[in-house]
């Protein structure tokens, strides 16, 4: 039988985009629907004390998710997964960094209006974007970031992970990381990262 797995991610994220992968990798050999939702950086931070390159960094990323819940408000949750992944090979991928061609680009590659580009510069989504934010992020607590995996009732942080693992091996990953988040009182397993990431 199919199993859900549902992923909060923000396309400012690297490790998210990475863990993204590794999970679409996972589902070609494990039976696995997954499913995308939106999650914001900028949100979870709101009232944080910040270093100035990280609050110029969060001004930037409101654009993407305001334009990825305007797309999923206008044509559904199916849109998301395409879109995010339009927008992340182009950021994380391919290294551009100007958002306003990420966003005009990736709604072109999927086929969706044009015209969804300017949900990036209001506020109007931006209840939809918190509440989608707070489905994925209150069940894991506030002292995480993105990637979050929901798996039926089981929700967690992570897994933060370089290169994406190919195969079976994303598999295997997928059944260890479920298994370990599953187990009554486990909060923590993390070892200080070696190297950046690497989108390979």
């Amino acid at each position: 039988m199919t199993q859900p797995v549902d992923l909060w991610v923000d396309p400012a994220c690297p490790w998210a985009w990475i863990t993204s992968r590794w999970l679409l990798e996972a589902a070609t050999v494990r039976d696995l629907e997954v499913r995308f939702h939106v999650m914001s950086l900028a949100v979870l931070n709101e009232g944080r004390d910040l270093n100035d390159d990280y609050v110029r960094f969060l001004e930037r990323a409101w654009a993407p998710v305001r334009v990825l819940i305007a797309a999923e408000a206008r044509h559904g949750n199916a849109v998301l997964g395409p879109l995010y992944g339009a927008m992340g090979h182009r950021r994380h991928v391919a290294g551009l960094r100007d958002d306003d061609v990420i966003i005009t680009e990736s709604l072109a590659e999927t086929g969706l209006e044009r015209d969804l580009a300017e949900a990036g510069s209001t506020t109007d989504y931006d209840e939809l974007l918190r509440a989608s934010h707070h489905r994925g992020m209150d069940p894991v607590g506030d002292d995480v970031g993105t990637p979050v995996i929901h798996v039926g009732d089981v929700a967690f942080f992570g897994p933060v992970v370089t290169p994406a693992p190919k195969g079976e091996a994303a598999g295997r990953l997928f059944d260890g990381v479920l298994a370990i988040a599953a187990t009554p009182g486990f909060y923590e397993l993390k070892r200080t990262r070696t190297k950046g990431p690497d989108f390979s």
